[in-house]
């Protein structure tokens, strides 16, 4: 028998086993049938002696040693290949016994690897990476990984010593590595060891592994992600409409090893321990959301999380996967939704990681202009190869499918689309235009956002993107990138240094609080003060504001009731709802120490107040995004500091009326322009007594007067207090209980018309019919008044109004004065595309005030009317934006209106 045996040894194949330089090993060890019995051939590196258990008769049957560096074979009679393990001694005389790993069959389909090849495998986690499983009644773990160019690669671990000779795995053509290994558990570590071309061995942490172990340790964790029971059936049904467009949605981001740290000496709470604590807090403070900042595992903690070396597996700094899972799954029982921070853009240069994963440029490129990122040190994905695009689309749809996120926001989304981003000349290639667009990360987002939303239509998708890059938020057919929010970091830039200046100078940058209505409806926006505003020396919040103490927290519940009334979704970095006035230390917990003081309870407790103000009032979120959600009043009192505008739902009656005092100046009886006559009652004011503030608001309803101001047939006065925002409610003037002076007049005519008749309720002959044609006359009347205001609206329509002319032609002479009239024209060819008429009337302001930049041209159209020398009479504004501009859209966005009605 062992002369045949002989003749079935391939001599060269068993080097190549031997000398760990096989990438086929199935063909040649394992179980094959042949002509003269079952053909089995095992290696043990080291082992003395071998054998073979058959299952079914128990026998035993011992192995020929083919080689002395552990390669047995035998022929076993017979013509089907029987259950067997394999037995041996090592070279101390431990007996050792396994199931035979080679014995198995792959488990990727070819359409599976054809679809990876495409990068259209959207669940490829499912396969690469180690999965416990079941093969044939046998339990172990399935392991793959994809590493092409590399000449062999061996799953390692505490499982066999970490030697690489054993459990060599097998290559597919689409070069993913895979094998199977019996006995190996969930618990177990690994990794891949990788020999490259050239001979150099090293180990590689698994890409798709769902756990990896506590830094600085960085071995791979097999973890079986199918015991986990969900109890958040309620939430995911709801979650569609909880966190729609026309939702409130205010978000909390969190950095968990920072947010409260233990008191028994460990470093961080497990997510379970933190889940109910994080949940109660949020829920008193009315956020609707949580946003955490990477939970993928990364080696640094000085990275936040930013740069990611595990993207399949919860960082192990606060548990296991089912850990995190009930952390999940506890937010949605509390009915908070969770965002999670995640990085496509770029990954780190750790050696155990993806860069040069299997000796090759494999994740990321070859050109370092092209795959090196010069600010943060790391490396950038190729996303022109498909199996590398699969990976990042897969993982994304991961997290939402398997810790049922519900939002992903992508972290440096700006950094993916240019790629020149950081770069000086030289330092990158262009596209194949010639241009600095990074076309194949443009068509990764448009794939990935694509079979985001078709797997989880109820998800949010929200991109960090600090660049003016067109339509982020737009559609995917109509040349969008599909998300569905953008981070507004141009407000974030511009309000938060228009707050650190004192009030006494805000009013020379009034343009930095006005701009940002210039656009805000070129997108859907998140209004966002994150992380990033309160690090690296750039001061927390509290500290960014100028003043006293009491002047600091003024200014925190003026900028925060701000960024609430402004359109748009709301983001605050933890911490700042309660005045931390520390810069935030990923090393240290928050200052909770702070909510002793009544100041910064205070301020926490207003931040509750607001959110419950924010969430009853669908004024201040239902129409974020259409321009019909927000109205000027006046913005352009630059020299009190005051906004003054409206929030409307489509409801009349739903329309808050914002007064936001940037001053420290307090105002009495300032009259204020309303839109509608009626009722206006103060709702909010963010300087209310209970809040810290001074106390000055209005505690009685205000009636509107027919009093013309800010360009309005009725207005109301009111006090304004420093440093605030007051939010007014409206109600029409036919609702609720009669005025008190038309009770008087009723209960009079009422009097007279009794004593006259001497019966009560009856009126005499003559008196019934003057009251008749009173009636009729006030019908008449009012007939008449609509016949005028239908006639007046038709006129205006056809061909517009002298007075609306007027503006258009003052508001181009106010930008003329501060920005040269090309600059002039192509805003107003910008503001005007949506009416011709409009567009007509600004050319000829345009054409009528060309003479403000060449004296010597003169004006083609008439002189001057009156309302145009007053407004060159006024004082001019030292802003960096020209606030004539914002006046500007805002007097032609109320032609437009005028026209339409």
């Amino acid at each position: 028998m062992e002369e045949k045996l002989y003749d079935y040894m391939d001599w060269a194949e068993i080097e190549a086993v031997v000398y760990s330089e096989e990438n086929h090993p199935r063909d040649i060890l394992g179980p094959r049938v042949t002509e003269d019995g079952i053909l089995i051939q095992a290696f043990f590196p080291g082992a003395t002696r071998a054998a073979v258990h058959t299952i079914r008769d128990g026998k035993q049957t011992e192995m020929v040693c083919e080689d002395e560096a552990g390669f047995f074979a035998v022929l076993l009679p017979g013509k089907k290949i029987p259950s067997y393990t394999l037995i041996y001694w090592d070279g101390d005389g431990n007996q050792m016994e396994h199931y035979d790993a080679y014995a198995y069959p792959m488990q990727f389909t070819e359409q599976e690897q054809k679809q990876f090849e495409n990068g259209i495998c959207y669940s490829i986690y499912e396969k690469l990476g180690a999965h416990p499983v079941k093969i044939d009644g046998i339990s172990g773990v399935y392991f793959a990984v994809w590493a092409p160019n590399a000449i062999r690669v061996s799953v390692v671990g505490n499982f066999n010593n970490w030697d690489g000779r054993a459990y060599q795995m097998n290559l597919l053509e689409s070069g993913i590595y895979e094998l199977f290994i019996p006995g190996v558990r969930a618990g177990d570590i690994y990794k891949y060891e990788i020999k490259a071309k050239g001979g150099l061995t090293y180990l590689k942490s698994d890409p798709y592994a769902n756990a990896a172990q506590l830094r600085p340790n960085n071995a791979s964790v097999v973890v079986d992600l199918g015991k986990y029971a969900w109890q958040d059936e309620n939430w995911m049904k709801k979650r569609g409409v909880t966190q729609g467009d026309k939702a409130p949605i205010s978000v909390y981001e969190v950095h968990l090893g920072s947010w409260k740290k233990p008191d028994d000496g460990r470093e961080f709470y497990n997510y379970r321990e933190i889940a109910p604590m994080l949940a109660s807090y949020v829920k008193e403070l009315g956020y609707t959301h949580v946003e955490l900042m990477p939970v993928m595992e990364h080696p640094l903690d000085e990275s936040w999380g930013y740069q990611v070396t595990g993207y399949y597996a919860p960082t192990a700094r606060y548990g296991t996967p089912d850990d995190f899972r009930y952390f999940m799954d506890t937010m949605h029982q509390n009915d908070i939704g969770v965002i999670l921070d995640w990085v496509p853009a770029h990954f780190p240069r750790d050696t155990f990681g993806l860069s040069a994963f299997d000796g090759t440029c494999l994740y990321e490129h070859f050109d370092p202009r092209q795959g090196s990122h010069p600010h943060w040190g790391t490396l950038i994905y190729n996303y022109g190869r498909p199996e590398v695009k699969n990976f990042l689309i897969a993982n994304a749809l991961f997290w939402a499918k398997e810790y049922h996120a519900d939002g992903i926001r992508m972290d440096a989304v700006a950094s993916m689309l240019y790629l020149d981003y950081g770069k000086q000349d030289g330092e990158w290639v262009a596209n194949i235009y010639g241009g600095n667009e990074n076309l194949e990360a443009i068509e990764f987002l448009k794939h990935l956002n694509s079979i985001f939303k078709k797997e989880f239509p109820d998800a949010l998708l929200i991109a960090e993107e600090s660049t003016a890059w067109p339509k982020v938020t737009g559609e995917l057919d109509d040349e969008g990138l599909g998300f569905d929010y953008k981070w507004n970091m141009g407000w974030m830039n511009d309000f938060t240094e228009y707050m650190k200046n004192d009030p006494v100078y805000r009013g020379a940058h009034h343009d930095q609080l006005t701009f940002s209505m210039v656009y805000a409806y070129s997108e859907k926006f998140m209004l966002s003060l994150s992380h990033d505003e309160v690090v690296h020396l750039k001061g927390s919040m509290y500290t960014k504001m100028p003043g006293t103490p009491e002047q600091k927290m003024a200014n925190l519940r003026l900028a925060y009731a701000y960024q609430m009334v402004h359109p748009g979704k709301k983001l605050l970095f933890m911490g700042q709802e309660f005045g931390q006035e520390k810069e935030w230390n990923e090393k240290q917990s928050l200052s909770w120490e702070l909510l002793e003081d009544k100041e910064h309870l205070q301020l926490k407790n207003y931040m509750a107040a607001l959110h419950a103000f924010y969430k009853a009032n669908p004024a201040l979120y239902q129409l974020d995004e259409k321009p019909e959600g927000f109205e000027w009043i006046n913005g352009m009192e630059w020299e009190k500091n005051l906004l003054i505008f409206l929030r409307r739902t489509r409801k009349k009656e739903d329309t808050l009326l914002v007064v936001c005092n940037f001053s420290n100046v307090e105002y009495d009886d300032f009259r204020i322009g309303v839109p509608y006559p009626g009722k206006y009652k103060e709702m909010f004011n963010s300087d209310a007594e209970a809040y810290g503030g001074t106390g000055v608001g209005n505690p009685r309803v205000k009636m509107s007067k027919k009093t013309e101001c800010d360009e309005r047939k009725n207005s109301i006065t009111v006090k304004l207090a420093p440093l605030s925002v007051q939010v007014f409610s409206y109600t029409k003037p036919e609702t609720g209980a009669a005025s008190n002076k038309s009770a008087k007049a009723k209960t009079a005519a009422k009097a007279a018309a009794e004593k006259k008749t001497g019966k009560k309720g009856k009126l005499a002959g003559k008196t019934e019919e003057a009251v008749k044609a009173k009636k009729t006359t006030k019908t008449a009347q009012k007939a008449e008044k609509k016949v005028s205001e239908k006639t007046v609206k038709t006129a205006e329509k056809k061909q517009g109004t002298t007075t609306a002319t007027e503006k258009v032609e003052k508001a181009v002479k106010q930008a003329i004065d501060s920005k040269p009239v090309k600059t002039v024209e192509q805003t107003v060819d910008k503001l005007v595309k949506a009416g011709k008429s409009a567009a007509t009337e600004a050319a000829k302001a345009v054409e009528k005030y060309r003479a403000a930049a060449d004296p010597e041209k003169k004006p083609a159209t008439k002189p001057e009317t009156k309302s145009e020398a007053k407004s060159e009479a006024k004082p001019e504004t030292k802003t960096k934006k020209s606030t004539g501009m914002s006046e500007l859209g805002e007097e032609l966005q109320r032609k437009f209106e005028t026209e339409e009605r």
